[in-house]
């Protein structure tokens, strides 16, 4: 009995019967009536200050038909969607709608939703190849594009979930197609005559040595250019002609003191020639 009377009998305690819809939200006590609420797939058709009395089932969709659009199917209730941005705080009853709520930080939702928790934020991984083009929102996906010098491995609508570094041409190789952001590089074999590091955009021909009027001291691979260098008969013909300058030089001087001096006394010589004679003949000597 919830309140003073004169009965002398109790009332008696309602019972929540699941054949109406109902089931008991809260015990019958001395003082107050059980409490009924509607069972999931239900909707209430009498509601009294303690609760549902009567409940009905609702009703499902027939062959040909469909829940209607910004509607999700809760038990077999059709409950209006949270809207991008939100998502469902509690889901709706006979005599409420959907109750929504924000987003929390680090998560999104793109599109009308019935769930209760919105999509985790995704994380551009540099491990990945990856750096952020666009961060996340409520309402949007952070958005992923690869790293310089990297492509895309695992696109998506909303931008790169995966990348990979761009193919290194070998030696005797060239990058006959650069990588882009969406693409590998690819590479091409040098032709004979030709070569490349592996960095050339296309190959180079090897130094013709002769064009330069110099000696072929190592051929040309397909990974490195052909080394010259300076004709060794040349190198003897330079020598040669440096000697008998600095010879004549030599001489010059000593004819020029020998006039101004006169002829000097050199024991066991007799004359300037002799002795110019000697250091021509030594001096000649030294640079051959």
């Amino acid at each position: 009995m919830n309140q003073p009377n004169g009965l002398t009998r109790c009332l008696s305690c309602t019972s929540c019967d699941p054949g109406h819809g109902l089931f008991e939200q809260k015990k019958c006590t001395l003082t107050s009536d059980t409490v009924c609420d509607i069972l999931s797939g239900y909707f209430c058709k009498t509601l009294e200050a303690t609760g549902c009395s009567l409940a009905e089932k609702h009703s499902s969709c027939k062959p040909g038909q469909r829940i209607k659009e910004h509607e999700y199917h809760k038990g077999n209730r059709c409950c209006r969607m949270c809207l991008p941005g939100n998502r469902v705080k509690r889901d709706c009853t006979e005599y409420r709608s959907t109750s929504c709520r924000p987003c929390l930080e680090g998560t999104y939702m793109n599109q009308p939703t019935g769930l209760k928790q919105c999509f985790p934020c995704s994380d551009c991984d540099e491990g990945s190849g990856l750096k952020m083009k666009s961060s996340c929102t409520t309402t949007s996906d952070t958005v992923c594009e690869p790293l310089e010098g990297f492509y895309c491995v695992d696109p998506s609508d909303n931008g790169c979930g995966a990348a990979q570094k761009h193919r290194s041409c070998e030696p005797g190789q060239y990058i006959s197609q650069k990588g882009t952001a969406s693409t590998d590089s690819v590479c091409s074999d040098c032709s004979d005559g030709s070569f490349s590091d592996g960095s050339f955009p296309s190959c180079r021909p090897h130094t013709q040595c002769e064009t330069k009027n110099l000696q072929l001291l190592k051929r040309g691979t397909t990974s490195t250019d052909a080394e010259c260098g300076e004709h060794s008969l040349n190198k003897t013909i330079i020598w040669r002609s440096v000697s008998v300058s600095v010879v004549l030089i030599l001489s010059g001087i000593s004819f020029v003191i020998w006039k101004k001096n006169g002829l000097p006394k050199i024991p066991g010589k007799n004359s300037m020639l002799t002795t110019n004679k000697y250091i021509s003949f030594d001096l000649l000597r030294c640079f051959n």
